[in-house]
Parts: C-alpha cells; sequence; structure tokens
C-alpha cells in the first residue's frame, strides 16, 4: 500500500510538470491527424474507400498507442540525465515506485492522443458497430497496450545512456513494430516470413481485437487472416499484453536497480 502511495504521488508530479509544459504534447496531438489523413484520404481511396477508412481506424488506434512508448522514453531519460532520478533517490520511497509512477502518469498523455484518434476517425466516417459494452472493450484493451508500450519505453531509457541516444533509438524500433502487422493491411497479403511475423506480432493483436470488438469488418476484397492470433485476436492479444508487462515490469526494474545502483 506504501509503495503505490508513493507512486501516486510521483505520478502527481509527473503530471504537474506536464501541464507547465504543454508544448511536450504537441507531437502526440498533431501526429494522428496527419497520419489520419495520410492513411484515410491519400491512400485509403486506392484501398477501399470508406471500407478501408473504416477498417484502418483500428490501425491508427494500434500505431497511436505504440508510439506513445515514446513520451515514456524520452521523459524518463531526461529525468536520468537532469539529476531528478537522484534527487528522488534520496527520499524513502521504493525505487519500483518511480518506475510505476513514469508508467501510469504517461497514460494521460496517451489518452489524450487516443481521443484525437477516435476523433479523427470519426471524422473518416469510422463508427463502431457494436454495443457500448464492446466498445468498452475496446478502449479498456488500448489502456492495456498503453500502459505496456509504457513498460517498453521505460526499458528503452533505462538502456541508453543519455536523452539523444534515447530519442533515436527510442523511434527506430516502433516502425517495424506497427507497420509489420496487420495494422494496416492484411498480414496475410505480406510476403515470406514478414506475414508469419505480422501475424504474431502483438500489435497485430491490438488492432485486430479493436475490429472484433468495434464490429469493423476488412474491405472487399482484402485477403483474409489466418492463424491462431488472428482467429482469437483479444484472447492472443489480452494474453501476450499481459505477458509482455510482467517482462519488460521485470526487466526495467532490473536495469533501474543496476543504474542506480552507483
Amino acid at each position: 500500500m506504501t509503495m503505490l502511495r508513493q507512486s501516486a504521488d510521483l505520478a502527481w508530479r509527473n503530471m504537474i510538470r506536464l501541464r507547465r509544459s504543454p508544448a511536450s504534447l504537441t507531437t502526440s496531438l498533431v501526429e494522428p491527424v496527419l497520419f489520419a489523413c495520410l492513411l484515410g484520404f491519400v491512400f485509403g481511396g486506392s484501398l477501399g474507400g470508406p471500407a478501408y477508412r473504416e477498417f484502418v481506424v483500428a490501425g491508427l488506434l494500434m500505431q497511436t498507442v505504440t508510439f506513445s512508448a515514446t513520451f515514456t522514453t524520452m521523459g524518463l531519460a531526461h529525468d536520468l540525465q537532469d539529476g531528478a532520478i537522484d534527487r528522488l533517490r534520496t527520499l524513502p520511497i521504493a525505487r519500483v515506485s518511480l518506475l510505476l509512477a513514469r508508467t501510469t502518469s504517461d497514460l494521460t498523455a496517451c489518452l489524450l492522443s487516443v481521443s484525437v484518434s477516435t476523433a479523427c476517425g470519426l471524422v473518416l466516417g469510422w463508427r463502431p458497430r457494436n454495443g457500448p459494452l464492446h466498445v468498452l472493450g475496446a478502449y479498456l484493451m488500448v489502456v492495456l497496450f498503453a500502459f505496456l508500450m509504457s513498460w517498453i519505453g521505460a526499458f528503452v531509457a533505462l538502456v541508453t545512456p543519455n536523452v539523444q541516444v534515447a530519442g533515436s533509438i527510442g523511434l527506430l524500433w516502433l516502425f517495424p513494430l506497427t507497420f509489420v502487422s496487420s495494422g494496416f493491411v492484411s498480414a496475410t497479403s505480406l510476403p515470406g516470413p514478414l506475414a508469419t511475423v505480422a501475424t504474431w506480432n502483438p500489435v497485430s493483436g491490438l488492432a485486430n481485437s479493436l475490429r472484433v470488438l468495434f464490429g469493423n469488418s476488412a474491405p472487399p476484397g482484402f485477403l483474409a487472416q489466418h492463424g491462431w492470433p488472428a482467429e482469437h485476436p483479444v484472447v492472443y492479444g489480452t494474453a501476450s499484453a499481459l505477458v509482455l508487462i510482467a517482462a519488460f515490469g521485470a526487466l526495467s526494474t532490473w536495469r533501474y536497480r543496476r543504474r542506480t545502483a552507483t
């Protein structure tokens, strides 16, 4: 209970800092609009028109959540470099509280981006076709994956030596993770082994889960997806997110202790 209270206090500190520097949210809020325009209007017409625009919104939400990892990476890297973590370590608080506070407070920025992506989807013509409970389940999946990406972002910050390197590496791994998936196309349409990688990609589980829960189907002519993850997307997406949260939570805690041991 003490650790949770400490984490809540530190998370509130992070949110106050975010409120005082709203410019740091600019990328998180503008990026969903740019990708929605690019995929919905520039490419969407040749990929299925209105049917593709409804299909692609799940991919836009997935991308928004995935790219939110950079917010945690940069925030924690700045704290490590400017001495904020060293000052907090002098206080009688659990070490894991610092990481838990960072990963939970950064959900605020992610949820703001998700709200923008949802609004862009509505403008594109997307509508949920299932009931409110299914829609609620879809957004709970989004929150679960946002928490996962925060932990991955924290690990990236902890294994890089400074803010500049964290910023570079923090973006490099996101592009293959996001685009070698079923977020924007059918995984079956990808060539060779990329189709298998995309099928088992955890973020494909998120995108496919959102489509099932929202009731959005693929455009006519899209190849049907095969494989256990595609046939059980909600189970696969939830299970993979929980396993990876446990793994990266443990790795981040271990790396944090190693890095702050001296």
